[in-house]
């Protein structure tokens, strides 16, 4: 990823579509399919939860949709990881690391969020 939206929904769907990018140009046996499956939905539910957590009527409710983004970052970790160790495919490692800084990135942010909400809270 070249820079870096400052707003964490925008960034969270730029890793999105650098995600859904990825797995729309692998080629991978059917065996594999479940993994990226899973890849796909946990990375896209990062943002669909900071969005639908910004839009929230309460401060729980913005809480609660920040608790699952960051589940689904720290999800979206370990399929990173599986498929980079397991060398499935073809795709470079490089690119792969690439994706699990940005995931692990979104997870620290997402974190901090939480944690100040309950410092005011």
């Amino acid at each position: 990823m070249d820079e870096k939206p400052f707003d964490i929904k925008h960034r969270c769907y730029h890793f999105s579509k650098e995600v859904v990018s990825l797995i729309s140009q692998t080629k991978f046996e059917r065996i594999h399919f479940s993994i990226f499956d899973q890849l796909l939905r946990s990375a896209t539910s990062i943002g669909a939860n900071v969005v639908e957590g910004k839009s929230g009527s309460s401060k729980k409710d913005f809480r609660n949709f920040y608790t699952i983004a960051l589940k689904s970052a720290n999800e979206t970790k370990y399929w990173i990881c599986l498929i980079r160790d397991t060398e499935i495919t073809q795709i470079e490692k490089n690119k792969l690391n690439d994706l699990l800084k940005e995931a692990d990135e979104l997870s620290k942010i997402i974190a901090f969020i939480i944690i100040n909400l309950s410092k005011t809270t």
